[in-house]
Order: structure tokens, then sequence, then C-alpha cells
């Protein structure tokens, strides 16, 4: 009875300073919004704009339902379940646990220490950085969103399908031949979350609430760079980029590192930068989920740096062939 009192002053304590805030933000904003916008207004701030807003308004839903299956698959889903369904045999573990990630999907902040608590539980290192690699890029809300930022294009999703796949399995077995025990330091259980934190509806609303939040500052961040790429970056010096198909691929797929971009959202990102070829784009889809900033922060933390240079490097560059590899046979 304490403790639910406590949350109930909490929470109202929480409502009040909230709405004192949002009133004084109204007030404010609604002084000095006139004022700013006929001094802003121009051609390229409302270009600017409509391409913020479009890749937010059309990413959101998809990056809400992408963590709340993420979440559940945390919270409710026995780990038990991965070591019982995949084989002993790591060639064979691998390509499974790649396309595992259609079946149970999550976005990239969860697959790093979903895949550390798989090794955790036994499963071959090999097949758990597979289903990490392939769990962001290739679930069912990626590919519908994809479906949707880029309509009447069935080989785009096909083509995202397919390369992220083939970087996933790839590297799975790259690192079943030529990884080493002394490069990846395997996660205690101290680095993931607990079985008390990690399960139960009390665990599903941590997770949803951290993805979300996490990965929404990212969409709106990657918005934001991609309206000012488009505004900002003269014609001139992207036709130096879009004439040429080989520079056109590894500005976008540098560009992919550098936004971080959640892979619920990322498609419509890659829909907004027009200018650029479609395998272009299709290399900015399959990197984002696999190598930027914030997992290669993520994976320092949970494997260790140098399990983080080594297999970020090697899946850049597998993800960048692999999209040019499919891009040039399908579209």
């Amino acid at each position: 009875m304490a403790d639910r009192l406590r949350a109930a002053v909490r929470a109202f304590v929480y409502a009040v300073v909230g709405g004192v805030a949002l009133i004084a933000i109204a007030t404010v904003a609604s002084v000095l919004g006139p004022t700013l916008a006929l001094d802003l207004y121009t051609p390229a701030v409302a270009a600017w704009w409509t391409v913020f807003t479009a890749v937010v308004v059309q990413g959101v839903p998809f990056l809400l339902l992408g963590t709340v299956v993420s979440a559940a698959i945390g919270a409710f889903v026995p780990e038990k379940v991965f070591t019982r369904l995949l084989p002993r045999s790591q060639a064979l573990a691998v390509p499974i646990a790649g396309a595992a990630g259609v079946v149970l999907p999550g976005c990239e902040c969860a697959s790093v220490p979903v895949a550390g608590s798989l090794m955790r539980r036994g499963v071959a290192p090999a097949a758990a950085l597979a289903f990490l690699l392939s769990a962001p890029a290739i679930n069912p809300v990626v590919l519908v969103a994809t479906s949707i930022a880029f309509p009447g294009q069935p080989n785009m999703v096909l083509g995202r399908l397919m390369a992220s796949l083939a970087t996933a399995v790839v590297m799975g077995w790259l690192w079943a031949r030529f990884g080493r025990e002394e490069w990846l330091r395997k996660p205690t259980s101290a680095n993931g979350p607990s079985s008390s934190s990690a399960s139960g509806w009390r665990g599903f609303l941590a997770g949803l609430q951290h993805d979300f939040l996490h990965a929404g500052g990212f969409l709106v961040l990657g918005a934001g760079a991609a309206a000012t790429f488009n505004i900002v970056v003269p014609r001139s010096v992207l036709d130096v980029f879009t004439g040429s198909a080989w520079l056109s691929v590894l500005l976008l797929a540098v560009l992919a590192v550098v936004l971080c971009v959640c892979s619920e959202a990322d498609a419509f990102v890659a829909a907004s930068l027009s200018g650029f070829s479609p395998t272009a784009r299709l290399a900015f889809m399959v990197v984002g989920p696999m190598v930027d900033l914030k997992l290669i922060a993520l994976q320092a933390g949970t494997f260790g740096r140098s399990f983080a240079v080594r297999f970020s490097s090697v899946t850049w560059v597998v993800a960048v062939t692999s999209s040019v590899a499919v891009g040039w046979w399908l579209l």
C-alpha cells in the first residue's frame, strides 16, 4: 500500500510539473511563434520543414509498432526457445538464426543485449551475431515500412530482405570460420537485463519506454539531418556523387553510419534522398540497421572494443557488397 501511495504521489507530481512546463511552453510559443515564423519563413525553411515533418510523421507509427514488438519479445519470449530451436552445428545454426529475425524482430538497441543473452545461455556466438544483424533489418515491421516508403516498388522490399539476410548469414559464417575467442568478451549477467527486469508486464513497459524514447530521438535527429542534407548541400555537389554509381553508394553507406536512424523509420529517410540511385538508397537501408555509431558503442560496451571495431568494419564492407550485388541484379 505504501509503494502504491508513493507511486501515485510521484505520478501526480510529474503530471503537475509536466503540465506547468507544457503551459509555459505553449504560452511562449503563442507569443513568440508568429513573430519567429514571419522572420524565418523562407522557401528554404519551408522546404526543410516539409521534408522533416514528412519523415517524422511517416516513421513514428512504425517506430512505435517495432518497439512494441521488440519489448514484447524481450519480456514474454523465454530465452530457452532459441537454444532449443538452433542446431548445434554452427554452419546450420547461422542461417536459421538469421532467418529468425523475420519471426522474432527487434530494434537495433534491443538486438545487442538479446545477442549477449543468447551467448550466456549457450548459443554459439556466430549464430547469436547473425541474429543480432538480421533482427532489426528484416522483420515484418521494417519490410512493411519499406513498402510504404517506396510505393509501387516491391523490388526494393525484396532487395532489402535479400541483401540484409545475406549480410547477416555471411557475417555469422565469417565469425565461425575466422573469429577468435579473445576478440569477443562474452557478456556476464551484469551486462544484460536480469530475469526480474526483463520479464512480465513491468519489463515490457520498461523496454517499450526505453526503446521508443531512445530510438525516437535518433529518428528526429535523422529526419533533421536528412532535411538539412536535402536543402543545404548544393545540387552541384550532389551531382558529383549521383553521377557516379560507386560514389553514391559509398556516400549513403557512410551517411547511414552517421545518422543512426532506427530501422523502422530509415526507409522514409532513404525515400527522401530522391537524387540518389535505388542501389545507393538500398545500401543506406542495409548498412544502417547493422552498422551505425550507436550500435558500435553498444557493441563495444557489451562485447568489448576490440570486437566492435573488427566486427563493425567487416560488416560494413559485407553490407555494401551485398547491397551492390543485389541492387545490380534486382534494381
